[in-house]
């Protein structure tokens, strides 16, 4: 191994960049929805080594740039899918999607091979300097601009429904803080120069691996007396109409889609309220009274239809003068109840960032429409008539840790209204599902998914699936809604949890410096 470590750590020119672009690649397959979890040690454990070799905080950003951009690119290829719903105006766009997303997203893991090289020291605990340098990359690239916290390393567990208990406790950042910890922990058995050999070395993967069995062990233990108790009196109704992205705002089209989602809708079954996707009503349904009141005619009695659909605020004129992306309540009548705007909108997708600017060479929101989307307030808790208070979540919202609950009252469940059909058969609809289904286990709420296309489920407070409808199925699912678990530790604490986890690794390694030093 110590042979390998220094063929790695000397690498040099075209070679170097290349191997540190493939360590990266390789760490995607850890993903979802392969999660081969062990590609990790083969990558970590690379990147260790080229850091043991880069020569210096700017050879480390260098590494860690071409390590993110292979990361991104292998894991957010699926991006350009949504490119080619309309191909004639958007295809051109492929490659920035493709490889410039990737490279500007991959300054953070620049910035965090830095922020670990300077950090660094021989012997095992380089290990966890890198965990530091990469978990403060990945929270950084989660607020940065407006934030893209997409297939942080944490999510690696998703496969295993006992390793994901700790989230409710530390979140997905200190899991992706314990994860690179053991995933590189491996590249502790071999130093680039053998008189630099740790003679303690081989503590480092054994306590990995112990940590992991432990924190198994005790998500194993919670899970035995979770219960799976549901709210009484309530039936929710999922509606995934499966319609194609390439026709879903067609004006042909909107007439047959409506039937489609009613149909679905008015299948047998006693149920107490019926969800549908994100815009799956297409309509302004404060404009166009005819179209509320068909969905009226579908209303439960005594519940009410909650659905995604386009909000618009009309001028003197009778002209759309601002758009929303909305979640409506409906109840019995027609009346729009209660109303959740989203707030974190979609660069590109929802609105252009610098308009005035970028508009200019042609650039223009992918989804229909000439005007750019208005963001809601942020996180609110609705009243819906005979369920418990919710907190509704639109599309990506859901991957934002700590982003998901209001302050103040809590509620006692999450709905996420979403549409994967911009994807098609890829690789991200199954990682958004698994990122909102870490929301649940985090804030101990049942996550309540409707998609047009994805992965439509509802999972209780502990991420259990309790029923779900896979990717490009069009059906419904009937399904009571599970009870709200007591808020965990990172409901009441959030990312401070992690961040205390930062300073304690970070002040070992500090005092592991001084002690180094001195010797």
């Amino acid at each position: 191994m110590r042979a390998v470590a220094a063929r790695v750590a000397q690498a040099d020119g075209w070679r170097r960049w290349a191997l540190a672009w493939l360590l990266g690649a390789i760490a995607a397959g850890a993903m979802p929805p392969f999660s081969v979890s062990p590609l990790l040690l083969i990558s970590f454990s690379g990147l260790v080594w080229l850091l043991d070799g880069c020569g210096g905080l700017r050879g480390a950003a260098r590494d860690g740039w071409w390590f993110g951009f292979g990361f991104l690119v292998a894991g957010l290829y699926w991006i350009s899918n949504a490119l080619l719903i309309d191909a004639a105006r958007f295809g051109w766009l492929v490659p920035f999607a493709v490889l410039g997303l990737p490279a500007v997203l991959a300054i953070s893991s620049a910035a965090g091979a830095a922020l670990a090289r300077a950090m660094w020291m021989p012997g095992p605990m380089r290990v966890v300097a890198l965990a530091v340098g990469w978990t403060v990359a990945e929270a950084a690239r989660g607020h940065w601009f407006t934030g893209f916290p997409w297939n942080l390393v944490g999510y690696t567990f998703a496969w295993s429904l006992p390793l994901l208990q700790a989230s409710s406790v530390i979140g997905v950042y200190g899991l992706s803080l314990m994860v690179v910890a053991a995933a590189a922990s491996p590249a502790a058995l071999a130093e680039p120069i053998a008189s630099a050999r740790h003679p303690r070395a081989v503590w480092a993967p054994v306590a990995s691996s112990l940590l992991i069995a432990v924190l198994a062990f005790a998500g194993w233990t919670r899970l035995q007396d979770a219960p799976r108790d549901t709210v009484p009196g309530a039936m929710l109704r999922l509606v995934q109409g499966n319609i194609a992205q390439d026709g879903k705002w067609d004006p042909d089209q909107r007439e047959a889609n409506l039937r489609s989602l009613l149909a679905l809708s008015q299948a047998p079954g006693a149920v107490t309220h019926i969800l549908w996707a994100e815009t799956a009503a297409t309509y302004f349904l404060d404009q166009q009274p005819g179209a509320l009141a068909r969905l009226a005619a579908i209303v439960p009695a005594g519940g009410a239809l909650l659905t995604g659909a386009p909000r618009a605020d009309v001028d003197a004129n009778g002209d759309i003068a601002r758009i929303w992306n909305s979640i409506r309540v409906i109840g019995a009548g027609g009346a729009v109840t209660a109303t959740y705007d989203k707030a974190h909108l979609v660069p590109f997708g929802e609105y252009v960032p610098a308009r005035g600017i970028l508009g200019t060479v042609g650039l223009a929101t992918i989804v229909p429409g000439s005007l750019d989307y208005s963001a809601g307030p942020g996180p609110r808790t609705l009243a819906i008539p005979g369920l418990p208070p919710v907190s509704p979540l639109i599309c990506y919202e859901a991957i934002f840790p700590g982003g998901v609950v209001a302050p103040g009252a809590r509620p006692a469940w999450l709905l996420n209204a979403t549409n994967d059909g911009w994807y098609g058969r890829s690789a991200g609809p199954y990682q958004h599902f698994e990122m909102a289904r870490l929301r649940a286990v985090e804030q101990g709420l049942p996550l309540v998914r409707v998609a047009n296309t994805g992965i439509s489920a509802v999972i209780d407070p502990f991420g259990r699936v309790t029923g779900r409808l896979a990717l490009g199925q069009a059906g419904v699912l009937d399904a009571p809604l599970p009870v709200a678990a007591p808020a965990t530790v990172y409901a009441r604490f959030g990312f401070r949890v992690p961040a205390a986890m930062l300073l304690a690794a970070s002040a070992w390694l500090f005092v592991a410096r001084r002690r180094l030093n001195r010797r």
